[in-house]
């Protein structure tokens, strides 16, 4: 294996540990934190979901956010080429995939989740129901569900172009 194959395998490992891990957190709070939010009172849901709104904006996440879309993309195009079509393929749909997540995150998830610490302390809040309803947890729960099914079958496509790679460097 050459220098550039090895740098090919190398970002399209990268590019599904990454994608794999914001499946999970997509997949995380889909089936852990909002619904386990859904039941608490407004000035709770409020404060613990400005609390974690906060903590996740760290440069791991961000590093990890965008690098699982820049490293999809790069590992598609590290497989333009004669003889690569196999790899090339999977690794774009799961690129646009995952694509599709980020610009769900940009236009729904970051308004809301921004408009709702923007609202303030939830203990001064005068009419914290007003500020959950506008918050529109509906809207934020089904458009992350988008994200955890593109975010998801993204990663299963990189496990499978992961597959492709190996097919390809077996001599025969």
């Amino acid at each position: 294996m050459g220098m550039l194959d090895g740098v090919r395998a190398t970002v399209l490992v990268a590019a599904t540990v990454a994608t794999g891990f914001m499946a999970g957190v997509f997949g995380t709070y889909a089936l852990a934190v909002m619904p386990g939010l859904r039941s608490t009172d407004d000035r709770t849901f409020i404060g613990s979901f400005q609390a974690m709104d906060r903590a996740i904006v760290s440069p791991l996440f961000l590093a990890t956010f965008m690098g699982a879309l820049v490293l999809s993309v790069a590992a598609a195009l590290l497989q333009l080429g004669e003889g690569r079509t196999s790899v090339l393929v999977w690794t774009a749909a799961a690129a646009v995939l995952y694509l599709v997540a980020v610009v769900v995150t940009v236009a729904v998830h970051l308004p809301l989740n921004d408009a709702l610490k923007a609202a303030g302390a939830p203990a001064e809040m005068a009419d914290p129901a007003a500020v959950r309803a506008a918050f529109d947890e509906a809207r934020w729960v089904t458009w992350n569900y988008v994200r955890v099914v593109t975010s998801g079958v993204a990663f299963v496509f990189l496990t499978w172009a992961l597959v492709q790679w190996g097919r390809a460097q077996v001599p025969g």
